[in-house]
């Protein structure tokens, strides 16, 4: 799940997926930040999601993914869209 903040230059994106699954650590990676695994880890929330937040320009588009441990990447199926590769973000 994707929820947005979005202000005047920004959008705060947070990506939202369940705390369990799938299990160990998982990171969003995408062009916003270099496709670097471990720049942006999700951390367990109260209500029982895992979720991490990005800062973005606004007005723009992103590809993206996730990877768990194990090198298992997926998809997010609430994005903009998608390429046929990677989720689409549109901030």
């Amino acid at each position: 799940m994707l929820e947005r903040s979005c202000g005047k230059q920004h959008t705060e994106v947070t990506f939202v997926i369940p705390a369990d699954q799938p299990d160990g650590q998982v990171s969003v990676v995408g062009d916003f930040n270099d496709w670097q695994p471990g720049t942006h880890t999700f951390a367990a929330r109260k209500d029982g999601t895992r979720a991490v937040a990005v800062t973005l320009p606004g007005e723009q588009q992103y590809e993206f993914r996730y990877l768990a441990a194990g090198d298992y990447w997926f998809d997010e199926d609430q994005a903009d869209g998608h390429d046929g590769r990677n989720g689409i973000l549109r901030t």
